[in-house]
């Protein structure tokens, strides 16, 4: 039986989603918890790896399981196994032609900063902080010049190993609310840090260090040499993961509630 299941977590205390030997891992606390429930090894697939310290409002993920179990089993059971900062939001047996990964039709991800001179403190971690005041005009007509597919090599990490840096970014906003700024990206997929690249260059336009045009010219020149600062993880989150309707999940997403 091929079993659907998302989940929510605070990447925090995390090295990343992917499981490794010497370090916390979500995938890790996840495959422990379903393992107890289903009273057998569980390996799951995920829809997307997040970086160490980045958070997930509806992170997707399906494995294969000899065990039958409830709904509300899998759901009450597994949390009860996971750590505090992970929660399996909802699980049901899908079509064995779902897969958590290639499946997925789109991908929402939510990048907030905290925009004032101080740095936060009970946000900490949950959001990113810029001292320097961020006008968010130049920041959206910047994000216009990436909308589209594109060849993001400028945007993405030296050691990401997608075979290709082809993808289509449907959407790219940027709003204030206050002293807050919230960059929300769209895309069919994403490449290793290709949020958070896209996060620093808009930043260095909204702090007036370049003109909106140099995005452009940063995807251009297909060197990630080109597009300057990787923004920290802190304050991204993995907001909700497409599928078409006929797989039957439910759709998750919510403001991450941080204004």
């Amino acid at each position: 039986m091929r079993i659907a299941a998302i989940l929510e977590y605070d990447g925090s205390a995390f090295s990343g989603w992917q499981r490794q030997e010497q370090a916390r891992s979500v995938q890790a606390a996840v495959e422990a918890a379903l393992s107890k429930v289903a009273d057998e090894p569980i390996h799951v697939t995920v829809a997307g790896r997040t970086d160490a310290g980045v958070h997930a409002l509806a992170q997707a993920l399906h494995f294969d399981t000899s065990a039958v179990r409830g709904e509300y089993s899998w759901v009450r059971g597994t949390n009860t196994h996971l750590p505090p900062d992970v929660a399996l939001l909802w699980a049901a047996p899908v079509d064995e032609g779902f897969h958590a990964r290639y499946s997925a039709t789109g991908r929402h991800y939510h990048y907030i900063i905290l925009n004032r001179p101080v740095r936060p403190t009970y946000l900490a971690r949950r959001v990113t902080h810029e001292y320097r005041l961020l006008d968010v005009a130049p920041m959206q007509a910047a994000a216009k010049h990436l909308i589209g597919e594109h060849d993001f090599t400028s945007f993405r990490a030296v050691e990401c190993q997608a075979k290709s840096p082809i993808r289509v970014l449907r959407g790219l906003e940027v709003q204030r609310h206050g002293e807050f700024v919230h960059i929300h990206a769209h895309a069919n997929a994403f490449l290793h840090h290709m949020v958070r690249n896209l996060a620093g260059a808009l930043m260095a336009i909204g702090a007036g260090e370049r003109e909106p045009d140099w995005a452009r010219q940063v995807l251009e020149a297909r060197d990630r040499r080109a597009g300057g600062v990787t923004a920290a993880p802190d304050g991204l989150y993995l907001r909700e993961i497409a599928y078409p309707d006929s797989f039957k999940l439910p759709r998750l997403s919510r403001d991450v509630g941080l204004w």
